[in-house]
């Protein structure tokens, strides 16, 4: 067991706290957990909270945690969903000690616990339709009413049940129900479906069952067959633990507790698999791993680190209230990780020449420059010179402002690693915008600084016009432009708050030709403007940049401005 988690009550959340307390106590020897996702969709950054949290658990008290796919839907689940879920438990850095399961490896046990509640007379076959099974159930103020076909006879609903499992019957003709109280306060009591019909080949099984299980039914009986201890679910599950408990209660089998925790929301995003979907499949976005999605796979195309996710899910915390995260914080957790551990480079996403006229006509040379200054075991690399440079456009002004300190007509300002350069004269084109600026370059100041101590404001990052290579980047934005995608007008749905600008893709962009051997989803600082990833479809040939974050660190500032408003 960690001896940091374990220090004392105090610094565990709930959910931790209950597992400390329950192997102190001798309740349990070993806990077990697990994470069961339903492979019909891919994972987002709300289900890394409760990746984070399971495994983390078996990780803190030397327990085991399954991953289990929770495959009782045929018709909306996939093979492809299964992968990609793997891949993302394992690129967050968990590994499944407790196993790979499937709730379709218990199918027949789950039967066979069903003819045993039917035996006791507590489970039974009913006609209804599923619109009359809503009716029948009563609302939130009014009880529920039997269904007509519950008093059939244990002999007559083992047979029925058979006959559903054979294939005679037809999709929705009759569902297998618990028979619990139509009349309890809590809707989910009143005689929940456990089994459906549904002709439909499964992923893993083919043809080989008609009746699939309900959730509910399956899930307690999922934890049970596994040996789960604290079965960690999210609140909307709450007014399901009755029922969860109520089969495992008549049936003779392990007994796993279910324990709720708040969902991770965060603004500007849509966390349902359902509307997720709808994104892929209407064209909003480029597949399930687009860089704007909240999906684990499209944060990690966009740049995102496994720490940053884990050390994001760490600070938010466990609890047992709902509430929305502002994203500013999940990128402030990134920021912190990129900046420790991304190589710097320097890129001209808005190029501008610039002519050093007194620097020799074939000259060029090579400057050591740190890789990382968080790190200096990093060390240095090498970034060629020439006579002909690129700055950024934005970094040259003619008439500049007051507070401006970048290059403007005779004014000097410092290249990031290399000289004091001055403008002297600059050349505009046929429509009047500046075209070339002509500086001087102070050969005494190599390295950034000079000899006689003089000081300049300004300190611009470039490119060698030589040896530049040429990228494309993409810039993202918000997916949409309200923090809350769900507040719509009448009539209208979230997608009529998807931002048409949440992508730009700037061609020709020019970068230092360190570079030139970066891989797919390597990340890196370009200096002055953010933090940047090679995207999965980038080759040598066509080097291709994802903006992951902004330098600019926003949730830093407002809990800056918080304390001292404090003071």
């Amino acid at each position: 067991m960690d001896s940091e988690n374990t220090k004392n009550t105090e610094r565990l959340d709930f959910i931790r706290t209950i597992v400390k307390n329950d192997l102190e106590s001798g309740k349990w020897d070993k806990v077990v957990t697990r994470f069961p996702p339903e492979p019909n969709g891919y994972l987002h950054i709300g289900h890394a909270k409760s990746i984070c949290l399971n495994f983390g658990i078996a990780e803190e008290f030397s327990g085991q945690c399954n991953l289990r796919f929770d495959d009782t839907n045929p018709s909306k689940e996939e093979d492809e969903y299964v992968e990609s879920i793997k891949e993302d438990v394992s690129w967050l850095g968990f590994d499944w000690n407790g196993g790979l399961y499937f709730a379709s490896d218990y199918f027949e046990k789950m039967y066979e616990l069903a003819v045993e509640l039917i035996k006791q007379g507590k489970a039974y076959v009913c006609d209804l339709s599923s619109e009359e099974i809503r009716q029948y159930r009563g609302t939130l103020t009014e009880p529920g009413r039997e269904s007509p076909y519950r008093n059939r006879s244990v002999e007559e609903n083992l047979n029925l049940f058979e006959r559903m499992r054979s294939g005679e019957f037809g999709d929705g003709e009759k569902v297998l129900r618990a028979k619990i109280d139509m009349k309890s306060p809590n809707i989910n009591m009143r005689d929940p479906v456990m089994y459906r019909i549904l002709h439909a080949p499964h992923h893993r099984t083919g043809d080989k069952w008609c009746i699939y299980p309900m959730y509910d039914w399956a899930h307690g009986l999922e934890d049970s067959i596994e040996g789960v201890t604290h079965s960690i679910c999210t609140l909307e599950f709450e007014h399901h633990r009755p029922l969860y408990d109520w089969f495992l209660e008549n049936l003779p089998v392990h007994r796993p507790r279910q324990y709720e925790f708040a969902r991770l929301n965060l603004n500007y995003m849509v966390m349902s698999k359902r509307k997720l979907l709808r994104l892929v499949q209407e064209g909003y976005v480029d597949g399930w791993d687009d860089p704007r999605m909240p999906t684990i796979s499209g944060m990690r195309r966009r740049g995102f680190s496994p720490d940053s996710i884990r050390n994001f899910c760490k600070v938010i915390g466990v609890n047992k209230f709902n509430s929305t995260v502002d994203y500013a914080l999940l990128e402030h957790c990134l920021r912190q990780d990129l900046n420790a551990h991304s190589p710097r480079v320097m890129a001209v996403l808005d190029p501008l020449k610039v002519v050093i006229t007194n620097y020799p006509e074939d000259g060029s040379e090579e400057f050591d420059i740190a890789v990382n200054p968080e790190d200096e075991s990093a060390g240095k690399r090498k970034v060629p010179f020439s006579k002909e440079i690129y700055v950024e456009k934005k970094d040259f002004m003619i008439d500049p402002p007051r507070k401006f300190f970048r290059l403007a007509p005779g004014r000097e300002v410092r290249l990031r690693g290399a000289y004091f350069i001055k403008c002297e004269d600059y050349k505009l084109d046929e429509n009047g915008e500046v075209a070339e600026v002509h500086c001087t370059y102070d050969p005494e100041s190599r390295g950034g600084s000079s000899p006689d101590g003089r000081k300049v404001r300004g300190t611009l990052h470039w490119v060698s016009a030589e040896h530049a290579l040429k990228v494309k980047v993409n810039i993202y934005e918000h997916l949409f432009t309200t923090e809350n995608p769900e507040e719509t007008q009448e009539g209208q749905d979230f997608t009529a708050n998807i931002n048409e600008n949440s992508l730009q893709t700037i061609n020709n962009c020019l970068i230092e030709p360190s570079v030139k051997d970066a891989e797919p989803l390597d990340r890196y600082q370009f200096e002055r403007i953010g933090y940047f990833c090679v995207d999965k479809d980038s080759s040598p040939e066509k080097l291709i940049f994802n903006r992951t974050v902004t330098l600019k660190d926003t949730w830093a500032k407002m809990q800056k401005k918080k304390q001292q408003a404090k003071k």
